[in-house]
């Protein structure tokens, strides 16, 4: 039986090696590309001069092909050795902000291709506390004061939860523990898989979470930033499908620059992989684009559920619509949008949104589709980008509004939907 390496050791090995693999990889596409041009410049020089290119495209071919070879097997080497190597004293990379934040990129890209290449970095949905994970069934014991009222703050795509510190000062959830008495419970999840699966992850989660605490739960609050807001809205359809108890006590669900109508980005790389295809010297750049995460590829349509991928060709084009997921009909559904220029209608903040996702995807109102947001529940910032929301004055005080509201419905904001 091997040993089992300590977490960290495990952790840098995996990450190594991963990156040997992909600059094996790349070397590769690269390889791709150059024999897919030479092939087209050799036989336009063939229609000239005729069977006399040939020998020399022979020697060409063989001089690239044991290049490449020998880069790609460098790489391969060079991935090994430093896999091996042991760093004594050195954090676990997941624990620390730094490493985190670079595991959460690369499981925000290939995160569902992680689990079988290098599980260990391919984490599932915890509870963290200080970068640690933490079973629900400890979280008290890690709580100064726990109570009957729980926010629970999902992250975005390639991020963790260090991200709702993003600019500095006191989170929206230690904010609400401080002024509305809250306590706030923080995710870390594996954005690269499915919506659907990490939706199911967040709800089996909870279900632990409600039933291990040492109060009953009368309370909860989902927060959800960009990706969040989509996990959080289809924990709740499964949860409530299942008769699950903890979705009882959902009072809010609030979505923060989530696209549920679809994001414009990955509408965009979807057919730009299509189109890459067409060309043998582009056709590397298709592959490398359909590597994408299915989390990446959930977010062309906000798709909610297994029904939406399952047994389906991701690279179809014209897909099929996504189911419609209803919310939950006893609480509150509040959404948060922003464009970069000041105001909403400005057409520039038209067709870049902030950044990412656009004003109407986020409102959950287009032109074909509506989710059934109400507009007197949403907020706008101006002038802000999609991280802007993760710490954002505005964004808290709608929060404090929202959340402090009796009955809990929506409280008009300074700053409402247009």
């Amino acid at each position: 039986m091997t040993e089992q390496l300590p977490q960290s050791q495990a952790e840098v090995q995996a990450l190594t090696r991963l990156a040997g693999d992909e600059f094996v990889g790349a070397v590769d596409g690269i390889a791709a590309i150059h024999r897919a041009i030479s092939d087209r410049v050799f036989a336009a020089v063939r229609t000239g001069v005729g069977v006399a290119a040939d020998p020399v495209k022979v020697v060409h071919d063989a001089i690239t092909d044991s290049v490449y070879a020998v880069v790609g097997g460098t790489g391969f080497v060079v991935g090994e050795v430093a896999s091996a190597v042991q760093v004594p004293g050195v954090p676990a990379p997941s624990r620390t902000v730094w490493g985190a934040g670079v595991l959460a990129a690369l499981q925000g890209l290939i995160g569902d291709a992680l689990e079988d290449q290098a599980p260990i970095l391919a984490s599932p949905m915890t509870i963290r506390v200080d970068g640690a994970p933490v079973p629900p069934e400890q979280l008290p014991a890690h709580t100064t004061v726990p109570t009957s009222r729980l926010v629970v703050l999902v992250h975005g795509l390639v991020e963790t939860e260090h991200a709702w510190r993003l600019g500095g000062g006191p989170d929206y959830g230690e904010l609400l523990e401080q002024e509305l008495g809250y306590t706030p419970v923080y995710l870390r999840y594996n954005t690269g898989l499915h919506i659907s699966e990490n939706a199911a992850q967040l709800a089996a989660l909870l279900e632990r979470l409600v039933a291990s605490w040492p109060l009953p739960v009368h309370e909860i609050c989902l927060i959800g930033h960009s990706m969040g807001g989509l996990v959080a809205r289809g924990a709740c359809h499964l949860a409530e499908r299942q008769d699950a108890d903890w979705v009882r006590a959902v009072r809010q669900v609030v979505c923060l620059g989530s696209p549920h109508l679809g994001a414009p980005l990955e509408q965009i790389v979807h057919y730009a992989a299509a189109a890459f295809d067409l060309l043998p010297e582009t056709r590397p750049l298709g592959a490398l684009l359909r590597r994408r995460s299915a989390g990446i590829r959930d977010l062309r349509q906000g798709s909610l559920v297994d029904e939406d991928w399952r047994d389906l060709d991701v690279d179809t084009l014209r897909a099929r619509a996504v189911q419609e997921v209803p919310l939950l009909a006893h609480a509150d559904h509040y959404f948060v949008t922003a464009t970069i220029t000041r105001s909403p209608r400005h057409p520039v903040g038209r067709v870049i949104g902030d950044g990412l996702v656009l004003a109407g995807s986020g409102s959950g109102r287009g032109r074909t589709r509506r989710i059934g947001l109400a507009g007197v529940n949403g907020l706008h910032v101006p002038a802000a980008n999609h991280f802007s929301l993760l710490n954002h004055d505005a964004v808290y005080q709608a929060l404090r509004s929202w959340l402090s509201s009796t009955p809990r419905r929506a409280a008009r904001v300074d700053t409402l939907w247009p």
